[in-house]
């Protein structure tokens, strides 16, 4: 069975469900306005310049994970979906998995973006299968900190790699759909990279290496 792969934020999605998450959060009056905004926007402008610290970043993001009962953030989560997710949902990216789902095609998103934030996106677009950056959840509650590797950068590879060797899936005949440059390790090793509504150094790079470069807005 074919591998194809979707990045999440950007891709899959008019918008960026991490950064979006956080700004739902100011709007709502959970976290403080003036500091969390300003945090989100840089580690946001840091990530689409390639040079995101991704742990710095993580220990940010997590934390108001940390400080309220998982009901009450699920209960956020199913607003966050209907007020923000939806309007970022795209007419052909939908058609698009449907594509690959009526090939027969596995269809697995990779996010670094935390399981949190991105699971329910997932289920809700009926992929088969989300590998996406895993907060730390003990006892019925999310700790703050990260589990194992971010999915990010090379920890794409890294997480795919692993998921891989459990089970029995292969990247013979594989595509990956991204739209940023810090998807260039993954892009690099799947059979078919597609550069989709790319930053401006992915669309350089994927041109000169005579990679699709396609729109889903």
């Amino acid at each position: 069975m074919t591998l194809a792969i979707f990045d999440l934020d950007n891709t899959l999605l008019g918008g960026d469900s991490d950064h979006a998450w956080g700004q739902f959060l100011v709007d709502q009056g959970i976290v403080d306005a003036d500091a969390y905004q300003k945090a989100n926007d840089y580690f946001f402008e840091q990530y689409q310049q390639g040079a995101m610290n991704v742990f710095e970043f993580l220990e940010f993001a997590l934390k108001p994970l940390s400080q309220h009962p998982k009901a009450q953030l699920d209960a956020w989560h199913q607003l966050f979906m209907k007020q923000v997710v939806a309007p970022m949902r795209l007419t052909k990216a939908d058609a698009l998995l449907k594509k690959h789902r009526d090939q027969g095609d596995f269809l697995l998103i990779i996010t670094a973006t935390n399981r949190f934030v991105t699971e329910p996106i997932a289920e809700s677009m009926g992929v088969d299968h989300i590998l996406a950056t895993e907060p730390e959840f003990i006892d019925g509650a999310y700790t703050g900190r990260v589990a194992g590797t971010p999915c990010f950068q090379a920890g794409k590879v890294e997480r795919l790699n692993e998921w891989l060797a459990e089970t029995r899936h292969s990247l013979e005949g594989s595509y990956f759909y991204s739209d940023s440059r810090n998807d260039l390790p993954l892009l690099e090793i799947v059979d078919y990279p597609v550069a989709v509504d790319a930053d401006e150094a992915l669309t350089q790079y994927a041109e000169s290496q005579g990679w699709p470069v396609i729109s889903l807005r």
